[in-house]
């Protein structure tokens, strides 16, 4: 199986399961685990932050997040295609009561002059506007990379109105690779940020938050009421670690592979690309031209061996990540093509 699906199906290397093993633990609960303290001070540098906290997941990190921030009946804005108001469960809804207004966008980037317009006038009526959160690299849009300058920009006239600046960074560290900036530039002024370690670093679970000492304090009381600490967490963290030392060169190989998908199937009848495609390990490209859907198309290829995401009706999306080297994108874009031929064939006949 070429597993396209997403990079959250990685699995942990042997490297990493050895170093989890060996793993020094304590109790998290108490900053007594010395990995999952070392985890979070590396991070924190990383993103040029004052401090962390090992979460379970990047969802986790998000609710966190907007529960510091916000109060129950603020607003949060957010692209439309978005982690958070797409597939986070409403989590900022059900357990904060905060709205979330999402931006029309193309492929996930909105622009300023959207936020300007989206901040609402304070009145009784309606919810203060109060956080807008950036998601880099996008996802179900196709892994587009923001511009450091939009980004900053964003934040600026967001802070300047009240409001506070959120960095979702479900795989910000593969916008680092793509551009050579460092994490630490992208997070800088921004009052929250966090990185993944489920998805391209291959980690079976875990992400880091990071924000101001205060903002901490106060993300790890939402961790106690969401769910609490997970004590041994060292075993966890360790994964972490490992994946920061051993990984991150993967994450530019995982680009690489991206772009060599697109350039294979880029002149494929059929197909359409945005034309900022292929920037990051995400690669996203409609089947509308075939006159069938994206869940069509990707049964199609998965009984060839090639697991690819169907996202709405006609959008396919192909995440490449550690498990699948060059050779298995060679050999998915065979499939693909040799899909939409066949594809194209049985529509040229029904005309």
């Amino acid at each position: 199986m070429i597993d396209l699906f997403s990079d959250t199906q990685t699995r942990p290397t042997p490297g990493m399961r050895e170093a989890m093993a060996r793993a020094q633990v304590g109790d998290e609960q108490s900053n007594s685990d010395p990995t999952t303290n070392a985890l979070c001070e590396r991070v924190a540098e990383m993103l040029g932050q004052e401090a962390a906290v090992f979460m379970p997941s990047g969802t986790m990190c998000n609710l966190a997040s907007i529960l510091v921030h916000c109060r129950a009946g603020d607003e949060i804005i957010v692209d439309d295609q978005s982690h958070i108001y797409n597939t986070e469960a409403a989590g900022a809804a059900a357990i904060g009561g905060v709205s979330v207004k999402p931006l029309p966008t193309r492929v996930g980037l909105f622009s300023l002059a959207q936020v300007e317009a989206a901040i609402r006038v304070p009145q009784r009526t309606a919810p203060r506007s109060r956080l807008v959160s950036i998601e880099q690299t996008t996802s179900f849009s196709g892994g587009t990379v923001w511009d450091i300058g939009e980004m900053r920009l964003i934040r600026d006239y967001a802070q300047a109105r009240g409001l506070k600046a959120h960095i979702d960074g479900a795989r910000l560290l593969n916008a680092v690779v793509a551009t050579g900036l460092s994490a630490a530039e992208y997070a800088a002024g921004f009052d929250s940020a966090w990185i993944d370690l489920s998805k391209g670093l291959g980690c079976p679970v875990g992400a880091v938050l990071c924000g101001t000492r205060d903002f901490i304090e106060q993300a790890w009381q939402w961790k106690y009421r969401l769910g609490g600490a997970m004590r041994q967490s060292g075993v966890l963290a360790a994964a972490g670690l490992y994946a920061l030392d051993h990984h991150m060169t993967q994450l530019a190989e995982d680009n690489a592979n991206a772009s060599r998908l697109h350039r294979l199937i880029a002149d494929v009848p059929g197909l359409a690309f945005d034309p900022t495609a292929g920037q990051s390990n995400i690669l996203c490209f409609t089947v509308e031209g075939l006159s069938i859907t994206a869940s069509t198309f990707a049964k199609a290829c998965l009984e060839e061996g090639v697991r690819v995401r169907a996202i709405g009706t006609h959008q396919i999306r192909a995440t490449a990540n550690l498990d699948v080297d060059r050779a298995g994108i060679d050999r998915a874009a065979e499939v693909i093509r040799a899909k939409a031929a066949a594809f194209a064939a049985t529509a040229e006949g029904r005309i």
